[in-house]
């Protein structure tokens, strides 16, 4: 029978005669246990036969999951069930032919239960070893310590992206109402994203890949589709780099803005970490501080020294275009042109409330820094 069963195999699958001679060795261990073991329970009516499954494929190594499919497994169990039914028919008298079906019927139920419950647990084993090696992942790039090591461990855990690459950090759900891990990640999907996700105390570290994170605009608005797995509280999106290994500074700068978060009672969820400019700077940090002196100060006193008298006098002025002109004795329109070429240099517009107040923080940083 186990014989029939392998040639019925190698006629049925192209696919086994391309497995290697010890993984078909294997395969053949398991028809031959089940054939053995069907005649066995059979002889044992006091046996109902539960957990023949397993001992089935406990002849077979590990690795024998790892070789052929769950679907290709199940393939073979019928291609042996239904070359064992047809010895049966040829070997067993005709009145013997109805009990022999009815019993490997049950038999065959056994084995499928016995199949799937090896890949489950091979699941189970891969999917946790997956998470922790996709923790270890996430921490190194909140340590700075990514290199070819790191590349490695991120590719065999799918990662794809060879550019455009965010961090993005925010509270934990605590609530329990949804495991934020599993949400992350069918979100990203949703979204034809590279994600690498871990808990980390009461933070949710996702770190998210793709074309389309182009800037730190389009990552906030993809970020936009992760927020239902957060807990309450801000959410910050670290500037976009162009690879993995450069991941650190995202993340450095996603950090930073959600610890300046709280300094902004109004910023939007989630929020770019260069939106929190002016509070990281107050909060300490010494990259934003640079970046608004170099960034935003630096071009201003470059282009002449018009725009800077003018963008401190409307500032000082109460963001009055008339007491502006009054100052500088100068027409109204003047002012406004002016202004305008401030929005231009820097990206920030004065006549805005919040860019006004990023603009105030840039000078009072450059001068520090003259």
């Amino acid at each position: 029978m186990t014989t029939a069963a392998v040639g019925e195999m190698e006629a049925r699958h192209p696919w086994f005669s391309e497995l290697s001679a010890e993984e078909r060795s294997w395969i053949t261990l398991v028809a031959q246990a089940g054939i053995d073991g069907f005649v066995r329970w059979f002889s044992e009516p006091e046996d109902e036969g539960r957990g023949a499954g397993i001992g089935v494929f406990g002849t077979a190594p590990r690795a024998l999951a790892r070789a052929i499919t769950l679907q290709q497994t199940v393939e073979l169990v019928r291609t042996t069930i239904d070359s064992v039914e047809t010895q049966l028919h040829e070997v067993m008298p005709r009145g013997d032919r109805g009990h022999l079906q009815i019993a490997i019927t049950q038999y065959s139920r056994e084995v499928a239960f016995g199949a799937a419950e090896v890949y489950a647990r091979a699941a189970e084993l891969r999917g946790a070893w997956d998470a922790r090696l996709e923790a270890l992942v996430v921490d190194s790039v909140l340590r700075g310590d990514t290199d070819e090591t790191v590349l490695s461990r991120a590719s065999t855990l799918g990662w794809r992206s060879t550019q455009s690459v965010a961090v993005v950090i925010g509270p934990a759900d605590d609530s329990g109402a949804a495991r934020p891990l599993e949400e992350v990640r069918r979100l990203a999907r949703n979204r034809d994203l590279d994600v690498l996700a871990a808990v980390q105390g009461d933070r949710l570290v996702v770190v998210l890949g793709g074309v389309v994170l182009v800037d730190q605009d389009a990552a906030v608005t993809q970020a936009t589709h992760l927020v239902g797995a957060y807990g309450p509280g801000a959410i910050v999106v670290g500037p976009v780099v162009e690879h993995l290994v450069d991941a650190s500074r995202s993340a450095r700068g996603a950090l930073s803005g959600l610890r300046a978060a709280v300094a902004w009672p109004g910023a939007p969820r989630p929020v770019g970490s260069e939106d929190l400019l002016p509070e990281r700077a107050l909060a300490g940090d010494g990259h934003a501080r640079r970046a608004l002196a170099m960034d935003v100060h630096g071009p201003l006193a470059a282009v002449n020294g018009d725009l800077l008298e003018t963008l401190t006098a409307f500032l000082d002025s109460g963001s009055s275009m008339e007491a502006t002109a009054r100052a500088l004795f100068v027409h109204p329109n003047t002012v406004r042109y002016r202004l305008k070429r401030v929005q231009q240099v820097t990206g920030f517009s004065p006549t805005d409330p919040r860019e006004a107040y990023v603009l105030r923080i840039a000078l009072t940083l450059g001068r520090l820094q003259r």
